[in-house]
């Protein structure tokens, strides 16, 4: 410990009067490769050692478990908080995963089973089975004494289930009424409601942050098809969760299919995968952009001045884009906006794009006419149309950015594909191809006649 402390104070951890923060520990553990990590693990008191595996935040937990011996691998995990025991023994292979969990006494087993039936993302995968309950009909000082009981193996006290005769849910409490109320007095009667809000255990994880933050909950039941709950969602179980489904999205939105662990912790092998995949994709897509400048082969030749703004109008296009889709990604998420939606956000893009377009093309017909007056460059006599193609050009490229940017996210969803999968490069890439149609369009329009 002596050396983990100074390790720990090295890497510019602060340490406590008796050691390491157990979240600073995991930090270090966590920079450590597996082997060493076991090593460590293994030499700590098992009080510490299943603090740790619980941390959500210590990603290398299936890999170090695997490492220790089984015995001592099984003692842990029989341990931890259910739903954490789940996850961990859900990311190792099922050679691997199978005899801790033979092992297991049959209480605990069935447990984890019932949580490794559902989907990660689920409420039944978040979900922990050991919450608080009591019967409906208790007294708050029965209710208080049954926790005081069962307090060391429960995640969470601080929301109660009470439950009927025929086992069904019939209200939630929290512990700060009760510790507040008359000992005598029902606890039923602290229930701000008798109609609990609950989620069933395929309810995604995103609803169920959503109903959390909306109802300012600590915790959300999960119950079956007849009300009689199964576990309970905490409120850092959401937290958790939405980080993981947050980061997802962002590598997602980057073009890169979602890592399935840390950056420093994926193989070099894996990284390619999760990245040739869409580069391919883009790469394929960006070959219709020579397509369409060859089209307009004839006109570049024969003004070649068009070429020195053509990045200038690419990227314009592919930033408004990639404004809108951000915009509508986060709406979509929160439930800001839904699929519905879809004819409002289109009559607000329309113009915003047209505006944006002005500005961005008043601006390029500026630089035209300063550079020309200054004598930086000479774009020969018809600067002037020249410099009134830019900024149309602009106009129609950064409208159509902004509401094909905006729709994509709707078309994704409405067929069923993650909006987030709108990744920015791809968004670029599709105004990209359609940008260059705009500006050599509207410079047949304008200059024909003159330069071409």
């Amino acid at each position: 410990m002596v050396n983990d402390l100074i390790a720990g104070v090295a890497a510019g951890f602060r340490p406590a009067k008796r050691g390491l923060y157990l979240a600073d520990f995991v930090e270090m553990l966590q920079s450590l490769p597996p082997a060493e990590a076991a090593a460590k693990l293994l030499h700590m008191p098992d009080v510490r050692a299943v603090g740790v595996l619980d941390r959500p935040e210590f990603v290398a937990a299936s890999d170090v478990l695997a490492l220790l011996p089984p015995a001592r691998a099984v003692r842990l995990v029989s341990q931890m908080a259910e739903d954490r025991a789940a996850d961990v023994l859900a990311a190792m292979d099922e050679a691997t995963a199978a005899p801790i969990l033979a092992a297991l006494s049959p209480e605990v087993r069935r447990s984890l089973d019932s949580l490794l039936a559902w989907a990660s993302d689920s409420a039944g995968g978040m979900m922990t089975t050991e919450y608080v309950a009591a019967p409906s009909d208790a007294t708050v000082g029965a209710v208080l004494n049954h926790i005081r009981t069962v307090e060391h193996n429960r995640e969470t006290v601080y929301s109660i289930f009470l439950i009927d005769g025929t086992g069904r849910l019939a209200a939630t409490i929290s512990l700060r009424r009760l510790i507040a109320a008359d000992p005598a007095s029902p606890a039923i009667a602290l229930a701000r409601d008798r109609d609990p809000i609950t989620v069933a255990p395929d309810t995604d994880r995103e609803i169920i942050g959503d109903l959390i933050r909306r109802h300012d909950l600590l915790a959300l039941p999960v119950v079956d098809a007849d009300d009689r709950p199964l576990g309970i969602v905490t409120v850092d179980d959401v937290l958790d969760a939405l980080v993981a489904e947050h980061t997802e999205d962002a590598q997602k939105f980057g073009g890169v299919e979602a890592l399935d662990g840390p950056y420093l912790q994926t193989g070099f092998l894996a990284m390619i995968r999760k990245r040739a995949g869409w580069l391919s994709v883009l790469f394929l897509s960006e070959m219709l952009t020579a397509s369409a400048m060859q089209h307009f082969e004839t006109e570049l030749e024969r003004a070649v001045v068009l070429t020195l703004f053509i990045p200038l109008i690419m990227s314009s296009g592919g930033n408004s884009g990639s404004q809108a889709t951000s915009l509508i990604i986060r709406a979509l998420a929160l439930g800001q906006v839904r699929l519905k939606d879809w004819w409002r956000v289109a009559l607000r893009e329309i113009p915003a794009g047209l505006v944006l377009g002005g500005i961005l093309g008043a601006v390029g017909l500026a630089r035209i006419a300063l550079w020309q007056g200054l004598g930086f460059y000479d774009y020969g006599p018809h600067w002037g149309l020249i410099g009134a193609t830019v900024a149309t050009g602009l106009v129609g490229i950064v409208t159509f950015g902004s509401l094909a940017g905006s729709m994509l996210p709707f078309l994704l969803q409405r067929i069923g594909f993650d909006p987030a999968s709108a990744s920015a490069p791809f968004v670029a890439t599709l105004v990209d191809v359609t940008g260059l149609v705009i500006y050599f369009s509207i410079a047949l329009a304008i200059l024909s006649g003159t330069l071409l």
